[in-house]
């Protein structure tokens, strides 16, 4: 067969499996490729290959001159024990971690904030709670201490989660103007033993870098999705 022939038959098969030229959009970094990044130089991205996914991929990124994104940090993440449900409609009790464009209002932690945290970073106390009590007046709100109307079952006791609040992020899902039922303490946090009850975790080391990394005055934000579909993080 001719050579010519041959570099058609290539180039058409090329294109039947969908690849992308070099330098063409496949190959540009995610958050360019998102239709929001929060307006800031800093984003974290969280992706799961899927909604029914437990694990996946955290990346920090910067945003330099001419709006070029920068890799800065990677690692390994876990999700939700039914992994990722839409934040929009999510439900509280689900196990589903929410996917989304969501800001992080302030750092926590129960041990020391890492050297180098520009965060506003609240330490964990003995009566720190967080409030998920739907009837509750506190409803997704630290506390200190545990409010009246906030019964105990329906709150987190911060300081008794020694590992995964080490150091933590709060994520901004349903925060600054709650819908009850939706969901309450979600956070970016480090590993427990396995999947979350809905928050994204990474390992302790990583969170320490994050912690390092984000600056406050660059209006980081975090987008959690999936690699494709309905939840892709492209969407956010």
């Amino acid at each position: 067969m001719r050579p010519g022939v041959v570099a058609v038959l290539v180039s058409a098969s090329l294109l039947v499996l969908g690849a992308a030229p070099a330098g063409g959009p496949a190959h540009r970094p995610l958050p360019a490729r998102m239709a929001d990044t929060g307006g800031g130089t800093q984003l974290i991205t969280a992706v799961a290959p899927r909604t029914g996914s437990t694990e996946g991929r955290v990346t920090w990124w910067d945003r330099r001159g001419g709006g070029r994104w920068v890799k800065a940090g990677s690692a390994p993440a876990r999700f939700g024990a039914n992994g990722l449900a839409d934040g929009a409609t999510r439900e509280q009790g689900t196990n589903t971690t929410p996917t989304g464009l969501y800001d992080l209002p302030y750092a926590f932690g129960i041990r020391p904030a890492p050297r180098g945290t520009a965060y506003r970073y609240r330490p964990v106390r003995q009566d720190s709670w967080w409030c998920q009590d739907n009837a509750s007046g506190a409803y997704n709100r630290w506390t200190e201490p545990r409010p009246a109307d906030c019964r105990a079952a329906e709150a987190e006791h911060l300081i008794t989660y020694t590992a995964q609040y080490a150091h933590a992020l709060v994520v901004g899902f349903n925060y600054h103007r709650p819908v009850r039922g939706r969901g309450a303490g979600i956070f970016l946090h480090v590993n427990g033993r396995g999947a979350t009850a809905g928050c994204v975790s990474v390992p302790a080391e990583a969170m320490r870098r994050i912690l390092r990394w984000a600056d406050p005055e660059d209006r980081p934000h975090i987008a959690i999705g999936t690699s494709g579909g309905a939840t892709a993080i492209t969407r956010y």
